[in-house]
């Protein structure tokens, strides 16, 4: 390697660090719960800069960034789930595993299974009014899962 080709690189590559935990939270009643605190105190420290992915491990589950000053926005989200989605329709054919399931799947696609926020200074660099929320889409779905991985 020339001499100017590797002053090149050691002046604008920088090492990418990788940090993943899965963390198992709940059980949570059902409804839309902030776990911003829970997932701040995931990781030791924040890097400078970088990139948080967080991941639910479940198809009945759900991970938004939405309000978090006014709760009456996350009881509103709630009742239009449930308006899109009830339980015990009786067009559903997956019931096996209860009312609430197929609901849940339904819910779950529309909240979605992961969000990815920027890192900046150290914080996660969120809009004035987000904040991070578990939402549970079961009566009584115990323990969860979460894949929350740090890239900087």
């Amino acid at each position: 390697m020339n001499g100017k080709l590797s002053l090149f690189l050691k002046k604008n590559l920088h090492t990418t660090m990788i940090q993943q935990q899965e963390i198992a939270i709940g059980p949570f009643r059902k409804g839309i719960h902030s776990i911003d605190r829970l997932i701040i105190n995931t990781f030791e420290n924040l890097p400078q800069t970088g990139l948080l992915h967080i991941f639910v491990k479940h198809t009945s589950a759900g991970i938004m960034l939405n309000e978090n000053a006014d709760p009456d926005v996350l009881t509103d989200i709630d009742l239009l789930l449930k308006r899109l989605a009830p339980e015990g329709d009786t067009q559903y054919r997956h019931t096996l595993e209860g009312l609430d399931d197929m609901p849940a799947h339904f819910k779950s696609l529309v909240a979605g299974s992961s969000v990815t926020i920027p890192i900046t200074n150290h914080k996660l660099n969120l809009g004035t009014w987000q904040g991070i929320h578990f939402c549970e889409f079961r009566n009584h779905g115990g323990l969860r899962k979460l894949v929350c991985t740090l890239y900087a």
